[in-house]
């Protein structure tokens, strides 16, 4: 019996779905296609239908991972009435993310593993990844562009390591130290920058004036 094209639309986004999350949850070779499929409840014969190889749908997978991350994030930040840093920093480093690796996020997760595959694979990481940091830079401080994205290609590589050392030893309390270590810094930055802007407003005009030419 011929799949409506609904129905096939619909497997598709379940492989895809089950996929994002038991990549993240055993690895990218962790899992192989038939039991992929048995694990989105469709045959293995079906793959091929949806997918021109396993390639084709770690790419997809991983790119779709990323994306949703990157929108999950966004999200949490934009509706914290928090900093926006400490409203990242407080989502991100907490237990609750570093237990929960299949929902988790995907570079923490597959960073390692996404570097050994072929050029299809990062390449939509890279693409799906690449709006999160410009987005990073416009809620970081800094001179000038480029600084900003250098702070926030060096925040976003701090969540990361952090949850993956978290993740990797076998000591629950310095598995704690370590996000509450990371968040600390991070946070702690943040909040001598804005004690910085905060005392530099309080100048007299003329030193407020001086200051800005240099």
């Amino acid at each position: 019996m011929r799949v409506s094209r609904v129905r096939a639309a619909e497997n598709r986004e379940r492989i895809l779905e089950v996929a994002t999350r038991l990549f993240r949850e055993r690895g990218i070779d962790g899992i192989g296609v038939a039991d992929l499929m048995k694990s989105a409840g469709l045959t293995h014969g079906g793959f091929y239908g949806h997918f021109k190889s396993k390639e084709d749908l770690i790419a997809q997978a991983c790119g779709r991972a990323v994306a949703k991350m990157r929108d999950n994030w966004i999200k949490v930040i934009s509706q914290s009435s928090a900093d926006p840093l400490e409203a990242l920093t407080t989502h991100y480093l907490n237990a609750r993310h570093r237990d929960n690796t299949g929902r988790g996020c995907p570079i923490a997760a597959l960073g390692a593993e996404v570097g050994r595959q072929g050029p299809d694979v990062r390449h939509a990481v890279t693409e799906e990844l690449r709006p999160f940091i410009e987005y990073l830079s416009g809620i970081v401080q800094g001179s000038s562009a480029g600084v900003r994205r250098e702070k926030a290609l060096a925040l976003y590589a701090s969540l990361v390591g952090a949850l993956v050392v978290a993740r990797a030893v076998d000591d629950p309390a310095l598995s704690n130290e370590v996000l509450h270590a990371v968040a600390d810094n991070i946070q702690g930055k943040t909040c001598g920058q804005r004690a910085r802007l905060s005392a530099s407003k309080k100048r007299p005009l003329k030193t407020l004036s001086r200051a800005a030419k240099t």
